[in-house]
Parts: C-alpha cells; sequence; structure tokens
C-alpha cells in the first residue's frame, strides 16, 4: 500500500458489513438482496430492451394509418388477431405505437438526464470544488432555477425553442441542472474536512487534481443514484410535455403523451386507448423509482447495519 492510498480512509468491516470487501462490491451484495431493487431492475432491463429492438417486436411501422377506414366516430375497433392491442383513432397499430413510443421515452430521458447531469456537476464542481466567490456566484444562479417550478421552467424552454424532441430534451435538462449542482456541491463540502483530504494538502497536491482526482470520485454515488431517481421524472415530464402540445409534431414520431392527448376525445368509446399509455408511463417511472431507492439504499453504508 503506498503512503498515499495509506493516508485516504479505508471503510471499515461494520460500515461496510462485508469484512475484506470494497464498498462498491458490498453496495452490490446489498443491491442484489433488495426486492424491491431487483423489481426495479426487472422493469427498467424490458423497457429498455423494447425500446432497443423496437423495430423487430413492432408488427407494423409507427403511424402507419392504412386501417383508418375501420376507424368511425362512434368508435375503434378493439383487440384482433391482425392487431393484438386493437387500432388508435388515426388507423395506427396501438401496440406499434406503445413500442415506439418506449424508444421515444427512452432517448429522450437518457439524453436529457445526461446533459442535465453533466452541466450540473460541472456547477457542482465549480462551486464545492473551488468555493469563495465562485461557489456564491453559481449557488445564487442555482437559487434562481430552483425557484422556478421544474415543468414550469421546461414547458417555458420547450415553447422558447419550438416544438421538437430537442427542444424537450433542452427543456428537461434545463430543470435538473441545479438538482445535479446543489447535490454534488453538498457532497463535495462534506469531504472537504476529511482527513485523506488534509493529507494530500500537506503533500502538496494541487487544488484541481485533489477535486478532481480524489474527491469527486468519492462525491459521485449520491449523483448517481439521484440520475436514476430523475430518470423517471424524465419519463413523465416527457409524456407531460407531449401532452400540452410540445413534442414532436412529426406524426411519425411515437410519443405515450400525444397517444393520451390523442385519445381524450374517445374516452367513452374506448377508454384502453389512454389507459395503456398511462399504464406504460406508470410502470416505467415506477421501476426507475424502486431502482433508485434500491441504489440509495445499498450505496448508504448505514443501511448495512
Amino acid at each position: 500500500m503506498s503512503a498515499l492510498e495509506a493516508m485516504t480512509p479505508q471503510p471499515s468491516a461494520e460500515v461496510t458489513g462485508e469484512a475484506g470487501v470494497g464498498p462498491w462490491h458490498a453496495a452490490w451484495r446489498r443491491l442484489r438482496r433488495n426486492p424491491a431493487g431487483i423489481v426495479g431492475a426487472v422493469i427498467v432491463l424490458a423497457f429498455v430492451l423494447v425500446a432497443v429492438l423496437a423495430p423487430l417486436l413492432a408488427p407494423y411501422r409507427p403511424a402507419t394509418s392504412e386501417w383508418f377506414g375501420q376507424v368511425t366516430p362512434t368508435s375503434v375497433p378493439g383487440p384482433s388477431d391482425e392487431h393484438p392491442l386493437g387500432l388508435d383513432s388515426f388507423g395506427s397499430d396501438l401496440l406499434t405505437q406503445l413500442v415506439y413510443g418506449a424508444r421515444s421515452s427512452l432517448v429522450i430521458g437518457v439524453v436529457s438526464t445526461a446533459v442535465g447531469l453533466a452541466a450540473g456537476a460541472l456547477l457542482g464542481v465549480l462551486a464545492g470544488g473551488i468555493g469563495g466567490r465562485v461557489d456564491t456566484i453559481v449557488m445564487r444562479i442555482v437559487d434562481v432555477l430552483l425557484s422556478i417550478p421544474a415543468l414550469l421552467l421546461a414547458v417555458s424552454v420547450a415553447a422558447l425553442l419550438g416544438r421538437s424532441s430537442l427542444s424537450i430534451m433542452l427543456a428537461i435538462s434545463a430543470a435538473q441542472v441545479p438538482i445535479f449542482a446543489r447535490l454534488l456541491r453538498a457532497s463535495l463540502l462534506a469531504q472537504r474536512g476529511q482527513d485523506y483530504v488534509v493529507a494530500l494538502k500537506s503533500l502538496g497536491l494541487r487544488q484541481r487534481r485533489i477535486v478532481v482526482g480524489h474527491m469527486l470520485p468519492n462525491s459521485l454515488g449520491p449523483v448517481l443514484v439521484q440520475a436514476t431517481l430523475t430518470l423517471a421524472t424524465a419519463v413523465i415530464e416527457v409524456a407531460a410535455l407531449s401532452f400540452l402540445g410540445l413534442g414532436d409534431p412529426d406524426p411519425a414520431v411515437a410519443e405515450w403523451g400525444r397517444m393520451l392527448v390523442t385519445a381524450q376525445d374517445r374516452l367513452d368509446q374506448a377508454p384502453h386507448l389512454a389507459l395503456y399509455p398511462g399504464l406504460a408511463i406508470a410502470i416505467t417511472a415506477l421501476g426507475f423509482t424502486l431502482l433508485g431507492e434500491a441504489l440509495r439504499e445499498a450505496l448508504d453504508p448505514r443501511s448495512s447495519r
């Protein structure tokens, strides 16, 4: 063991709950024993597989309205051998729309969360790593963003940029930036007074190397958990923005939120048109929430006692 490693605090067997096992390995073991985490992981994995394999799973192309003649003002065809879930109001296969809607939600949710995490992490590192006047300026900007409700901020950004998938990604990520910034800043501030940081400073290491090479890796646990939980919120916000008419105007792009909008006029005739996309949104958000909570418990050293 090097002198630097000797000065860095290592989790004890009491904290990790596993003698001779690293904290990440112990967290993985606790996660595997968490039933809620397993259920969440299965839901998330199923969601990802459906989104990735959409062209193979969907029986038809998205937004294909060749069966529009079967839709009447008073009825919408239900499940059949040709269409397992029936048709929607535009004569498209409902199962196909649901499958491709999963792809849209996954892409927009993951990209928006990644952008929000990157921008928030940058602000958090500047505030918590440098401190001083930089911390004051950055946190005042974050406070202004936090004073605006997340959905209202997302709606404002999406309305300003126009209707497109890119605008939804930027809108959702803008609402997530202050969350990640404050969380990472708090984690970095908690690391400042640790013995290993004092030891690194006494060895003459530069502040930038200490922050990026040592403090930041030890502060990422809560941020990664929050990113998983934020994915659940992102899926709901994608549907909400599409429901408000701020989604991609291209009818060939299937979105769960748009499916809810088009189902409003048919609720008395075909309530399943709103039931299926609503369940898809709820189950997907539940999966990310369960997985995120399980990760939080697994990474919390106190949960092993």
